[in-house]
């Protein structure tokens, strides 16, 4: 019972080191990025057909703030990802620990995909149909805040829902899930990815396909590359 408990605090004390590295990363990619903030600022706005506004003094701090946290939280992706393969690789068989391993910088590369697809497919297609929805009706009016807001919607969270491929893989090398469990459950993952793509996204068709279409085959592509995974644990095993 008491080396039960010294094996809890032990994996406590390796979880808290793992969070602490990791928001010890985050925090410095933070500051490096608020150093060059003004020029990643200029990047993103250089090509606007229109000026942005502020509404107080605070406002462009704000911008600043969000900035600088999407680069150094994706900076600091690899950097958890990594702490998560450590405090799970005791677990793991030699075999494993090596598989899983390959899984860190493919994190970091989905998560990339994931935000240039929000940013240079997605973003442009729903703020030109936004606007186009004004015409020549109403004064175009943009806010710094709102604007960066309304980038960081369309971009960041397909930095997540892109790695789920990756995810897919991890947890069936670890056997939590396989490829049988994925095809059970295909229409309500279809559901909830189709709901997820409507909410995010105007109210016309094509933004909605052009949304769509990916989010599934992102899901399909999960399940093929969890049969991989499975078939060769399996023939590991048939083998061993």
């Amino acid at each position: 019972m008491k080396g039960q408990s010294m094996n809890v605090v032990q994996h406590l004390e390796e979880l808290r080191k793992s969070i602490i590295v990791t928001l010890g990363i985050f925090l410095l990619f933070f500051l490096l990025a608020f150093i060059y903030v003004q020029d990643i600022y200029h990047l993103l706005v250089k090509d606007l057909p229109f000026k942005l506004a502020l509404l107080g003094p605070s406002d462009i701090l704000m911008v600043y703030l969000m900035i600088a946290s999407v680069v150094a939280l994706a900076a600091t992706m690899p950097v958890a990802a990594l702490q998560i393969w450590r405090y799970i690789s005791p677990g793991l068989t030699v075999k494993e620990r090596k598989v899983t391993l390959a899984y860190v910088p493919a994190l970091f590369v989905l998560f990339m995909v994931g935000i240039s697809f929000g940013y240079f497919i997605l973003f442009p297609l729903v703020l030109n149909f936004l606007m186009s929805l004004s015409n020549e009706l109403f004064t175009t009016f943009f806010t710094t805040e709102k604007y960066f807001k309304f980038l960081l919607n369309m971009t960041l969270p397909f930095g997540f829902l892109f790695e789920l491929p990756v995810v897919i893989m991890f947890l069936t090398s670890l056997g939590i899930i396989n490829p049988f469990v994925l095809q059970k459950i295909r229409k309500y993952a279809y559901f909830v990815l189709i709901l997820t793509s409507v909410l995010i996204t105007p109210p016309d068709f094509l933004s909605d396909i052009l949304v769509i279409i990916p989010l599934l085959l992102l899901y399909e592509g999960s399940i093929t590359l969890s049969k991989f995974v499975y078939r060769r644990q399996q023939k590991n095993l048939f083998l061993d």
